[in-house]
This record gives C-alpha cells, sequence and structure tokens, in this order.
C-alpha cells in the first residue's frame, strides 16, 4: 500500500473529493473512527476534542455515529464551515450530542474528562504548525495525563506526518484511526510510538486519486504479504521447495549459524545446508538434525575453499553468508570470492558485512540483499553513525550509490531497492534480543531460494519476522529469544482478510 506525504494526501483529499463529495468522505469516515472507538469505549461517557477544520468535523460524524453513549464535543468554531464539516456537526446534534466550547485551559480540559471512558482527539489534522499553544496544548496535557484511552484522529497532533518527528506537546495516543492512505510519519520512530495502535481506514476515496501521487514509499499489508509469500506447488520435491546455502559460524559462534539454519528451515526451505569452518561442525552437529552440515577445510588455501563452496551452490537456490563467521582475513578472501562468482541471489549479514564493507563494488551487479543494523551500517556506508531522523535520507544515498538492495534493521525496518522504499510495520521489542538477526537472514535466504525477488525477500521476510515474534511475545510476555521467533513462523501467518474498511497495522 502506498505511504504519503501530508502534502499527497491533501492533494490526494481534494481531488476524492471532487468525485466523490466531501460529505460521503466524512461520514465514512466517521464510520471508521466509531467503529475503532466501540473498542475502547466501555459503557460509560465519550468526549471529543475538536478544532475548527475538517479533523475536528471527523470527531463530529464520529460522535454522530457514537449512539447509545452519551457524547459531548467540546469544539472550536469552525468560521467558514466546509459542507462536510456543517453536515457533521448536523448530524451529531441530531443524534444527541451535547456541543460545548472548547476548553481555555488544561484545568478546564481535565474537568471535561472527568468520568469519561473513551475521549476522541480531532484537535488538528496533517497540516498543522508545530509546535501546538494555548488552548490546544492544554487539551494535549490534559489528555495524556486523563488516565483515560484517547482515539486520534488521522495523526496524533505534535506529531510531524512526514517524519515522524515529535514536537512537545504532543498525545500518547491509545490508538489513531489515519484515514484513506497510510501517513509516513506514523511508521517512524518516535512518531510511531505516540500513534498507539495503528488503523488504516477506508472511506470511499477513488482508488484514483491514491495512484496519482508519485509515491516512492510503500508498506506491505497482510493480504499483499500473502500474495507474495511463495507456495510448495503439489509436486515439489525438497530442492524446488528451495534449497538455501548458509554460510556461517564460528567455534566462538556456532550458535548463530544454528539460527540461520532454522530460520530457513522453518521458513519452508526444504532442503538447508551449512557450510562451516571445521571448528564449528561439531556444535552445528548437535544441533541441526534435518539440516546437512559441511565443513570449510582451515588447511586448504582459499581457492581450493571457495571451489568447494561454488561446488555445493550448484546445488542450491540462494546463499545466506556472514552470521557467526569469523572475521579474519582468510575467511574474507573466501567470503568475497565466492560471492564474486557465485550464480544464486545471495543475503549478506553479520560477520559477511563486515568482510564487504571496503568491497561493496563486487556486489553491484549480483541479485544480493544486505541486512545491516545501525551499528553495521555506519561502518558499511562510511559515514558514521546514523541519526533516526537521517535513516531514510542515509539509506537512499547508499542504495543509490552502491546499486545493492538493503535492509536497514530498527523497529521501523527500511528496505531500499534505489526505486521504492518499503517501510516494514511489523517491528516489536521481542526481537531485541541475540539471534533474532540470524532468523531474518535465514527467512530472507529461503525466500530467495522460492524465486522472490531481492527486495520482495526482504520486505515479505521482514514483515513475517515480525509477525513471528509479536505471536511469540504473546505466548511470553517476557523472555522471547530468536529460537521463539522461528517457532513461531508458521503460526504468525494471518488470514487472508475479508473486505474490510478497516486494516490494523501494529
Amino acid at each position: 500500500m502506498k505511504v504519503l506525504t501530508a502534502e499527497q494526501m491533501r492533494a490526494a483529499d481534494a481531488q476524492a473529493c471532487s468525485l466523490a463529495g466531501d460529505v460521503a468522505l466524512m461520514r465514512a469516515a466517521g464510520e471508521r473512527i466509531a467503529a475503532i472507538g466501540r473498542r475502547h469505549a466501555g459503557a460509560g461517557r465519550i468526549v471529543a476534542f475538536a478544532g475548527p477544520g475538517n479533523n475536528g468535523g471527523d470527531a463530529f460524524a464520529a460522535l454522530a455515529r457514537l449512539q447509545g453513549f452519551e457524547r459531548e464535543i467540546y469544539a472550536e468554531p469552525a468560521p467558514r464551515p466546509s459542507p462536510a464539516r456543517a453536515d457533521a456537526e448536523h448530524e451529531a446534534r441530531l443524534s444527541g450530542v451535547r456541543v460545548l466550547p472548547f476548553p481555555n485551559s488544561q484545568a478546564d480540559a481535565a474537568a471535561a474528562l472527568q468520568g469519561c471512558t473513551l475521549a476522541i482527539a480531532g484537535i488538528v489534522g496533517t497540516g498543522a504548525h508545530l509546535p501546538l499553544s494555548g488552548r490546544y496544548a492544554a487539551a494535549i496535557d490534559a489528555l495524556n495525563a486523563g488516565g483515560v484511552p484517547v482515539l486520534a484522529i488521522d495523526v496524533p497532533p505534535g506529531i510531524d506526518a512526514d517524519t515522524g518527528a515529535v514536537v512537545e506537546p504532543a498525545l500518547r495516543a491509545t490508538a489513531t484511526v489515519t484515514l484513506g492512505a497510510l501517513k509516513l510519519g506514523l511508521l517512524l520512530s518516535p512518531g510511531r510510538e505516540y500513534a498507539g495502535e495503528l488503523w488504516l481506514g477506508e472511506i470511499g476515496m477513488p482508488p484514483e486519486t491514491i495512484a496519482a501521487q508519485q509515491s516512492a514509499i510503500e508498506a506491505l499489508g497482510a493480504d499483499e504479504f500473502l500474495r507474495l509469500l511463495p507456495y510448495r506447488a503439489p509436486g515439489a520435491d525438497k530442492r524446488s521447495s528451495g534449497a538455501p546455502l548458509v554460510i556461517a559460524g564460528s567455534a566462538q559462534f556456532p550458535g548463530a549459524a544454528v539460527l540461520c539454519a532454522m530460520g530457513a528451515a522453518r521458513a519452508g526451505a526444504g532442503y538447508v545446508t551449512v557450510a562451516t569452518p571445521q571448528d564449528a561442525a561439531p556444535a552445528l552437529r548437535m544441533h541441526l538434525i534435518e539440516q546437512v552440515v559441511t565443513t570449510i577445510d582451515p588447511r586448504a588455501g582459499v581457492q581450493t575453499a571457495v571451489e568447494d563452496l561454488l561446488e555445493t551452490a550448484k546445488r542450491s537456490s540462494s546463499a545466506a553468508i556472514g552470521p557467526g563467521l569469523g572475521l579474519d582475513d582468510r575467511t574474507g578472501e573466501i567470503v568475497r570470492a565466492f560471492c564474486s562468482r557465485a550464480q544464486v541471489p545471495l543475503v549478506v549479514d553479520a560477520s559477511g558485512l563486515f568482510h564487504f564493507a571496503k568491497h561493496l563494488d563486487l556486489l553491484r551487479e549480483k541479485r544480493v540483499v544486505l541486512t545491516p543494523h545501525a551499528g553495521e551500517f555506519a561502518r558499511l556506508s562510511g559515514k558514521g553513525t546514523v541519526q533516526e531522523g537521517d535513516r531514510i535520507a542515509r539509506l537512499r544515498e547508499f542504495v543509490d550509490r552502491t546499486g545493492v538492495t538493503t535492509l536497514l534493521k530498527g523497529q521501523a525496518t527500511l528496505i531500499c531497492d534505489g526505486a521504492t522504499l518499503h517501510v516494514n510495520t511489523t517491528g516489536s521489542s521481542a526481537l531485541a534480543t541475540a539471534g533474532t538477526g540470524d532468523v531474518l537472514t535465514g527467512i530472507i535466504a529461503t525466500l530467495l531460494a522460492q524465486g522472490l525477488s531481492p527486495v520482495d525477500a526482504a520486505r515479505t521476510g521482514a514483515y513475517w519476522h515480525g509477525l513471528a515474534a509479536r505471536h511469540a511475545a504473546v505466548a511470553r510476555p517476557r523472555g522471547v529469544i530468536a529460537r521463539d521467533v522461528y517457532d513461531a513462523l508458521a503460526a504468525a501467518l494471518p488470514q487472508p482478510e475479508q473486505e474490510t474498511q478497516l486494516t490494523r497495522l501494529f
């Protein structure tokens, strides 16, 4: 699904209003907001705060559809209300919503919240000038301190819709319903943490209005993920089901190779081969039963070791390079020579990134995915530490310069192939544990082996990896480890979505 900037969203919205009518769009927005409101409202009173624009109009439209609740809206008058806002106000009053003046202070706003079980924030939209001040700032402070669930409309006030930057005062929402299309700032930290549950509400915008926006940013949803995910044909054999070669491990870090191999296997590979230094092989064989472990002879010359790996790669359909490998010069020579000659698609992680940091030209014409975390990317890019607000620009510059598809890990993992930036929405703090990156490398290796392009393997793998971590964290709220993630891959697969106007992103 496309991810839009605030400016692109305004253009799409203007075109949609001319085609579908702004009244119909706002009524649909009210339905979507009300649907999520019911999930959080309990049985008590609902309070909304509405600014003078259409964001406030959406709050009126939502309350009009929350009949059965006691409802109050504290509203800033609209000097020149749009037809949609006027219609929403009229509907709300007819349905019994009590309309009151917007509070003048934090104390007044706090008093308005007393005894309510849900607050709805329709204060400002995506075009707001930040920071907010005066009565709006006071209302946000009261909402943050009120101790009741807060539902934000479109973007929590105080969050930059394009960058995810937080400009205090900013609302920490329980949930956010963003309307029409995703906004980039909701997917990026720190704004992502302020959104709470993130829902995309379809409001009947003609598809061409979104398609007309020249966005080079996308995010996966469950249905597209399932369409991308390869499935075994009825007549498949073990090698045609995906046969990744994992070049990984060392005497010091054998576990990384195990985790990578198991990630590949649980992602659906039919035949996983692990090539590892001879002194690591006994530990791997203790843990890998279904996977084949071959050895890299420490006495063999570099050329002989490379030829042995290339021979194994002839029976493989992808290769994963790096988890747990040694950082010595000989290993680097072997890895670089293998990758420069191998004909299979590659995913390079961990120690593999170390060995390629000054040799990225060897990968330019290859089908490759690089999977650095922030620290590895700092070294790989040669431009030092990457700041949160610079991740997109730094990643795009790196991919443009090297020509290599790259997955930059983080809560909002970014994947770029030079044409499109993909933002992963399934990141989870459960992944903040050793070895989960090795599992991801194995997953991507299998998806490459099953025929996905590098960018599709990377974005599909990241999405699935995050789903599995979330699933594992439900079963084990504390203490998720990397093996829990690969064990959860099958159970975490989403069900195909029925036709719905609401999609939960996180």
